[in-house]
C-alpha cells in the first residue's frame, strides 16, 4: 500500500488559522496529479506549532477528503510516549491507514527506550512507520533495534532520513524484504530505491507532485535511465527548496502555483528574496512555471 511518491503535506494557513478549504484543495490536487499517498502533520506540516485540536483537524480533513482514493499516513510523533499514543489513537479513529512516529527528540532515550516507545505506539492497533531522523532527534535507531521492532505485526516500515544509503540493505537484511523502506530525503531518493527502497516521503512533491510520482514510478520499474533524466529536472528544485527550512520553500513554490499561501508559523519565517528567486528559477527549470 505504501510506496512511490508520498508528499509530506504542508499545512496551509490563512491569517494564522489552518486553511481547511486550501487543505481540501491540496488533497484533491495530489490525487489528480498522481501522488501515491499523503503524509499530513509531519514536520513539514508544521506539527511542532499546531495545537492538538489543529493536529486532529488536519488528519481528519485529509482522511475524509482522500476518501480512500490514496492512503494517508498521519504524523503522530512526540518525545512523550503518552502523547504519541494519543496521537496514534486519534489517527486510527479518524481512519488513517498508518501513523508516522518519529524517534523521541531531545530526551535522548536508549535503544531499549526506543523499543518501549514504539511498542506502546504499535499496541494501539494502527500500522506504524518509524521515522528515523538523527539530525533532528539527536538519536539514531540502529538496524538491530529496527529488526526487533519489526517483529511486531503493526510496525511495518521506516521513513529513513539518515542519508546513509548503506542503511537500506542493512535494514533489509535484518527486517526482511517485506519491511517497507521509504526515503526521507528527496536528493538521494533514486539511490535509496536502487538499494532496495520502495519510495519517498517527499517535501518537493508538494510543488511537483506529478513529476515526483513519475520519477518514483520509473525507479520502481527499474528504469533508472529515465529516472535520471527526471532527476536532472528535479535536482535544482530539491536544492532550492532546502536552502532554508524545506517547508518554507515548499509553501513559497506552492504559492506561485496558486495552491496555498506562503504563510508559516513562528519561529519559522518567510523566505529571503534571494531564496525566492532560487525557487522560482528551479521551478522554471523543472517545467513547472514559464
Amino acid at each position: 500500500m505504501f510506496k512511490g511518491s508520498l508528499p509530506a503535506l504542508v499545512t496551509p494557513f490563512a491569517n494564522g488559522q489552518v486553511d481547511v478549504h486550501a487543505l481540501k484543495k491540496l488533497v484533491n490536487w495530489h490525487v489528480d496529479q498522481g501522488s501515491h499517498g499523503l503524509v499530513p502533520v509531519g514536520t513539514t506540516g508544521e506539527s511542532p506549532t499546531l495545537t492538538h485540536a489543529e493536529h486532529d483537524l488536519v488528519v481528519e480533513t485529509v482522511v475524509n477528503e482522500a476518501a480512500g482514493r490514496i492512503p494517508v499516513i498521519a504524523g503522530a510523533g512526540s518525545n512523550n510516549t503518552a502523547e504519541t499514543v494519543r496521537l496514534v489513537q486519534a489517527a486510527k479513529k479518524a481512519g488513517a491507514d498508518a501513523a508516522l512516529v518519529v524517534t523521541p527528540y531531545y530526551n535522548k532515550p536508549t535503544q531499549r527506550g526506543l523499543i518501549a516507545h514504539f511498542m506502546a505506539a504499535a499496541d494501539c492497533g494502527l500500522p506504524i512507520i518509524i521515522y528515523n531522523i538523527p539530525p533532528r532527534s539527536v538519536i539514531d535507531m540502529t538496524p538491530d533495534t529496527m529488526a526487533e521492532l519489526a517483529k511486531h505485526e503493526m510496525i511495518i516500515g521506516v521513513k529513513d532520513a539518515t542519508a546513509d544509503l548503506s542503511r537500506v540493505p542493512a535494514q533489509r537484511m535484518r527486517c526482511g524484504p517485506d519491511f517497507i523502506q521509504l526515503s526521507g530525503e528527496d536528493a538521494t531518493a533514486l539511490g535509496y530505491n536502487a538499494h532496495g527502497g520502495q519510495g519517498c516521503i517527499s517535501v518537493t512533491a508538494n510543488i511537483a507532485p506529478a513529476l515526483l510520482a513519475e520519477f518514483q514510478e520509473s525507479t520502481l520499474a527499474g528504469d533508472y535511465a529515465k529516472a535520471l533524466t527526471q532527476l536532472d529536472r528535479l535536482m535544482p528544485l530539491h536544492e532550492a527548496v532546502f536552502t532554508e527550512p524545506g517547508l518554507v520553500g515548499a509553501k513559497y513554490g506552492m504559492s506561485l502555483l496558486g495552491m496555498c499561501s506562503e504563510e508559516v508559523r513562528s519561529p519559522l519565517t518567510g523566505l529571503t528574496d534571494s531564496t525566492k528567486e532560487k525557487v522560482r528559477s528551479a521551478m522554471i527549470h523543472a517545467g513547472l512555471l514559464n
